[in-house]
């Protein structure tokens, strides 16, 4: 059954365009107004389809506390040894930014959405008439957070990473439960910088069918192979992060596209999508001159009428325009009807029976 399209802004998420294309600024905008709207330039001039922010601040999202439990302590973190609130307070993008972001982004011609990590953002998201939410991985289990969103009746994309099957099959019938219909679920693996090999994009058209919507990629990886190879297996959003140069740091610069790169994502994943194409053992129109290059049987010395075809008066050559080198073992031994020169074609008219 085809999922329904769902409208986002002016662009459309459906199974017959290719993947939308977010980029996730994050905090890569270094606390200053003026980089974020660089960004918004840069994204929109490499081709990317959606501008998203984070919206929450260190205190909507954690305590201010020095408690063991608050500090990163794994030491392949790239945030290993911070306490949360000081580095969400790095992170975090203000909330005064956020029309002056939308409106540049929409005037670059791309939809500009948030993430929400609690009510109040919801609110404040509303209240600047945003098109559409994006549910974070490690937010997804945060159900008051699903009702707030979903009772706008705005499309949702939800984020599956670090998430077992029954906590998203949990999250979605939430978001239905809660009045939102148009639902994208994007297979995510929330590790920092996360691997090739521990992304499992064969996962996409399994949550596709499973929950019955569109699926896409939320992609912590670095390089564009895995984003290309989840659009081939039917990603209709792929979400990456990005930054105007990984040299000036930022807190998600490690595992960001610079734009020359998020360029390139756009064009590829384009060309995957446009690959894909249907079933077909069909030639193609495309190739109907091609088929000219194929090989053939020809006439590689003169021939005189009555004289018998062998592999020393006939070839099986380049260009196609012969008879096909199949019917190679009917013609040896067969006579030609008439006198033949070298570099002749060899037509069914030309062999005696």
């Amino acid at each position: 059954m085809k999922v329904p399209d769902i409208p986002l802004g002016d662009r459309v998420i459906s199974e017959d365009s290719p993947p939308l294309i977010i980029a996730e600024m994050s905090g890569n905008h270094n606390q200053s107004l003026e980089r974020a709207l660089e960004m918004v330039d840069a994204a929109a001039d490499a081709g990317a389809h959606a501008l998203k922010l984070q919206t929450y601040t260190a205190d909507t999202i954690t305590l201010d506390s020095k408690h063991p439990s608050f500090l990163i302590d794994d030491p392949e973190s790239l945030w290993h040894g911070r306490y949360l609130y000081e580095l969400y307070q790095e992170a975090f993008t203000p909330w005064e930014w956020h029309a002056r972001i939308f409106e540049h982004a929409k005037s670059r011609g791309m939809v500009a959405f948030s993430s929400p990590f609690d009510e109040t953002a919801v609110d404040f998201l509303e209240s600047l008439e945003v098109p559409a939410y994006k549910i974070a991985s490690f937010e997804n289990n945060h159900i008051p957070l699903l009702k707030k969103v979903a009772g706008t009746g705005k499309p949702v994309i939800l984020s599956t990473g670090a998430s077992a099957l029954s906590e998203i099959g949990i999250a979605i019938e939430t978001l239905r439960a809660s009045g939102c219909t148009d639902i994208v679920v994007l297979q995510c693996t929330s590790t920092y910088p996360a691997s090739p090999e521990n992304s499992n994009v064969a996962t996409i058209p399994a949550l596709a069918a499973m929950f019955r919507c569109h699926a896409g990629l939320s992609d912590h990886t670095m390089g564009l192979g895995v984003a290309t190879a989840a659009t081939a297996l039917g990603a209709r959003v792929i979400e990456k992060h990005f930054t105007l140069a990984r040299a000036d740091g930022g807190v998600d610069s490690d595992f960001s596209l610079e734009p020359a790169e998020l360029k390139s994502l756009v064009e590829e994943t384009r060309r995957a999508f446009l690959s894909i194409g249907e079933v077909t053992f069909a030639i193609d129109d495309t190739e109907s001159t091609s088929r000219e290059h194929k090989r053939s049987i020809y006439v590689s010395r003169d021939i005189a009428k009555g004289e018998k075809f062998d592999s020393n008066n006939i070839k099986i050559v380049r260009p196609g325009l012969g008879l096909p080198p199949a019917r190679w073992d009917q013609i040896i031994g067969r006579h030609a009807t008439c006198d033949l020169q070298a570099g002749t074609p060899l037509e069914w008219d030309q062999v005696a029976g």
